[in-house]
């Protein structure tokens, strides 16, 4: 985040450190239109997302029962999403004044930010290799044990711990150039901590599972041609569309991000790449958290099970509160 950057790296976020330029750029135009922009589009994105992937939690439990692999790995997908916008409203105050939420908090946030980031995208392969199973081995009996269902998705979340790490040790509370409180990454000086984490997230997040992907829906699909089962085809359709979405709007976020990995170590090096790229990051960064509120959408349009577990349920709800509303109302005529 501009001015108050996010888990993520502070060469994205912080705009103010301005280490590999000289002299000094003046990004006030940058810092000031984030402080504005930021609160308002990350307001939107909570408010939108937290409704959306807390519906799809609330029916994923009401039908537990039922799930199979691919329910586990949507179910875990919202609440990796909901972890991101937990996070949501204190960067919003983050960017718009200094940080007040002290040292545990700063931890805790980054901790759920990268957390949910990772979690995302490693049960969207996760995903892709049970739905390599089902359709290319179909009888495998891995997807129906409920064992290996759960022992898969507690290592997912617990490589996503390990894989935000550096963020959240290395998190601290700074002053910024304002004279501010910030909740930023701090890497130590003259180690490679700063660049590995540069790295790491544009494979982890982009390079690997795309390889990985491609490579079992090419077989997938090759597989779906020789068959004419109409239900593996729509389990194929919300997959393909859940990972596509993810793609379309994380992409633009890797690219900005490698381009502020060959600005810090001596590439691009001018103030008018400063800005411009501090510019963008907003931009692509605010992209890429709005995928967080489409999962839930793809769902309902994808998937007829999940329309159909929704209409079933709001009824149900809508009678349950009729009935207590029914009583209470008769209380309050015996009372008075």
């Amino acid at each position: 985040m501009t001015g108050t950057p996010k888990p993520d790296f502070d060469d994205y976020y912080n705009f103010n450190e301005t280490e590999n330029v000289a002299p000094p750029c003046n990004d006030a135009k940058t810092k000031a239109f984030s402080e504005v922009f930021l609160p308002i589009m990350y307001s939107i994105v909570f408010i939108i997302g937290f409704i959306g992937n807390g519906l799809v939690v609330w029916v994923f439990i009401r039908y537990r029962q039922k799930s199979n692999m691919t329910d586990v790995c949507l179910f875990n997908l919202a609440l990796s999403d909901l972890l991101i916008l937990v996070s949501l409203p204190f960067w919003a105050h983050n960017a718009m004044d200094e940080w007040i939420f002290g040292k545990f908090m700063c931890h805790t946030i980054t901790g759920l930010f990268m957390i949910g980031l990772y979690a995302s995208i490693f049960f969207m392969v996760l995903m892709t290799l049970d739905c390599y199973v089902i359709i290319v081995h179909p009888h495998s009996m891995f997807s129906k044990n409920c064992s290996a269902r759960l022992g898969l998705a507690l290592l997912v979340w617990i490589l996503s711990l390990f894989a935000s790490l550096p963020n959240i040790i290395f998190t601290k509370e700074n002053f910024n150039l304002n004279n501010k409180i910030s909740c930023q990454p701090d890497f130590p000086y003259d180690t490679s901590w700063k660049s590995f984490t540069y790295i790491s997230m544009n494979l982890l997040s982009l390079i690997f599972p795309l390889i990985i992907m491609s490579f079992y829906y090419s077989r997938i699909i090759s597989t779906l041609f020789s068959m004419k089962s109409e239900k593996k085809r729509k389990v194929v359709k919300l997959i393909l569309s859940v990972v596509a979405v993810y793609f379309l709007f994380l992409t633009p976020y890797n690219i900005v991000m490698f381009l502020m990995f060959l600005q810090r170590i001596g590439y691009l090096f001018s103030c008018e790449w400063h800005n411009s790229l501090s510019l963008a990051m907003q931009w692509v960064e605010t992209i890429a958290l709005s995928h967080c509120c489409l999962n839930p959408i793809i769902y309902a349009f994808a998937s007829q099970n999940f329309r159909g577990a929704v209409k079933d349920q709001f009824p149900l709800c809508f009678r349950r509160y009729a009935a207590v509303s029914q009583q209470a109302s008769e209380r309050r005529s015996s009372i008075f």
